[in-house]
This record gives C-alpha cells, structure tokens and sequence, in this order.
C-alpha cells in the first residue's frame, strides 16, 4: 500500500509547480487518491499545517523571491503570476508574512538567499574584528576566463590592508561553469524541518534512499546524487523547511512507501565546485550568492538549487560538492 507520505508528497510538488494556478481541491485530493472530503484533514495532519496556509505560503515565498531577480516585473504582476486575485490582497499578506511592503523587500531591505547578510558577507567582510589590530588580510575576487566550453570561474585571492576573516578552505578551491542540465527523473527521500549541520540527518536519508536503490540495482557509476532544496531558509520558518535527497533513476522506475518521484526539468546552471569540511558549506553558498553571481551576469531562475556529490569522501572526512544554482542572463 502506498504510504500517506508519498501521497502528501506528489500534492506538494504539484503544487510547488502550479503556484500560479487555481488550486481545485478535487484535482488534489485525486492527485493524493485521497476523498477530497478528507483531505483537507490528513494534509493538515501530515503537514502540520492547512492545506490553504501551506499553499499562501509558498506562493508568497516566491513572490519575494520575484521581487528581488526580476525587476522588469511590476509588483502587482507578480502578485498575479503568484497566484494572488489582485494587488490589494498581496499586499496586506506580505506585510502580514514579512512585516513590510513588497516594495519595501524589493529596495533592498530584505532579501531571501542561502545566507543571512552577516553570513553571506563573511568570505569578504572589511570590518575591524573587535579587539584585534589591523593586519592584512586577503579578499576573494572573482576573474573569469574562457574556453571553447564557455566561460569558467576561479576564485582569486589578493591582499588587502583590513582586518577580516579567512576564507574556509573550501571556497579557496572555488570553480563555477556554465552547465545545461536535460530533464532527469529523480527518486527521492524527502525530510521537512531543520537540517542545517545536522550530518546524521544527511547520513539517516542517505543510507534510507540507498538502500532502497541498492535493493533493486539502481546504484550505478552514471547515478547523480544529490540533495534539493525546495525553500530558503530565511523565508521559511526552520520546521517547514522542505528538502530531498534524490538519486537519479531510469524512466518506469517504480516507487512505493516513502520513496517519491521528481523529474528536474532542462535549466542553465552555475555549478559552483568546492572541497568542505561539514562547517563550509554554508560559507560556499554565501561565496555563491554573494560574490559569484553579482559578477557572473546571471540571475537566479525560478528553479531549485541542489548540491551534487560526484565523487566519494576524502580520506579527512571532506566532500566534494557541486553547488547547483538556476541560472538566467540578467
């Protein structure tokens, strides 16, 4: 019998891709196979939220996500591309959700990313540290170069008369290329609440997907692995946080239980590459968002981001992650 979590799970992706659309009840309750007088019910109690709250919340996730990537859009046409009836309702349900003005958010005094800006600002930040004298310190600068590929991106370092942070080790090995990544179909084990440092979350979700695919032979050399992440954490409260660890697998692959299906669609990416010990992650999303993407001439698209692990773990327990990061011409 196919678990309530696969169910609840297909409703969700199919909303997360319809935002802009009327939500019809039958047409989700049919999606979960669920009678859509009871619903409304088991999602509530799966979710731990309503159906209504989880779909208002998205689509205002996405509206400030909007507001700050695409600034040729008025505000009230992305309200309407987000699903809300007009203007004046958007409007008093994002400040309710933000505590300010779309327009407010889109000058700059609130934007959603990987990183707060205190974080984000860390691998470049000038400031004096208190109680420490001034010292050089070295910068990150980002320098493209060029090949029959297209272009790739390498971190540069160079001095600077300041005080400041080191940069992790993983971000010194920063490379970003351009990437088109065609429609694959994904199986997935999905965790909804905090995962930030937690390794034995990733190992738990891990050693459940694969297993799963060991059992049936899906393991291969060619298999993409890799962990999507369906919401930002500065817009999503931390037990509403939704990511999943997937494995790439043949179209007809067959699913049951807690195992899900996703196909990503055909994007452009930046792929950041980068060597982390368990505390650099954050500090390479930081180093994507804050000083690779202002220099690179792309906005992020409307699409996930994911991390994909290509190789095995080093010997020091350090991973080499490929930081995935939906790309458009600006």
């Amino acid at each position: 019998m196919e678990s309530y979590t696969a169910r609840i799970n297909r409703v969700m992706d199919y909303i997360d891709t319809h935002l802009g659309d009327e939500m019809d009840l039958e047409i989700l309750a049919s999606i979960a196979c669920f009678s859509k007088y009871h619903f409304h019910r088991l999602f509530a109690a799966h979710t731990g939220e309503t159906l209504g709250s989880f779909i208002q919340r998205l689509r205002l996730d996405k509206a400030a996500s909007l507001l700050c990537s695409r600034k040729d859009c008025t505000v009230t046409q992305i309200a309407l591309d987000c699903g809300f009836s007009g203007s004046a309702s958007f409007a008093k349900s994002f400040k309710d959700r933000f505590g300010q003005s779309a327009t407010a958010w889109r000058a700059g005094k609130s934007k959603p990313g990987k990183m707060d800006s205190k974080d984000a600002e860390a691998p470049g930040n000038t400031g004096q540290q208190e109680g420490k004298p001034e010292k050089a310190c070295k910068r990150p600068r980002v320098y493209p170069s060029y090949t029959d590929k297209g272009p790739i991106w390498r971190l540069c370092m160079e001095t600077n008369e300041a005080t400041g942070t080191t940069v992790a080790t993983g971000t010194k090995e920063a490379t970003v290329e351009i990437r088109m990544l065609a429609k694959k179909r994904f199986a997935y084990v999905r965790h909804v609440g905090p995962y930030a440092g937690d390794a034995q979350l990733f190992e738990g979700l891990f050693g459940r997907l694969y297993a799963w695919a060991g059992a049936r032979d899906l393991v291969r050399p060619d298999s993409m692995t890799l962990v999507v992440y369906h919401d930002s954490p500065e817009l999503v409260p931390e037990d509403k946080l939704r990511i999943s660890v997937c494995i790439s697998v043949p179209d007809g692959t067959e699913v049951s239980g807690e195992i899900g299906l996703m196909d990503l669609e055909p994007a452009k990416y930046g792929v950041g590459r980068f060597t982390c010990a368990n505390d650099e992650y954050a500090q390479a999303w930081g180093w994507m968002f804050g000083s690779w993407l202002p220099a690179s001439g792309f906005v992020p698209d409307d699409k996930p981001c994911f991390e994909a692990y290509p190789e095995p773990a080093l010997p020091d327990g350090r991973c080499i992650v490929e930081i995935w990061v939906p790309v458009v011409p600006a």
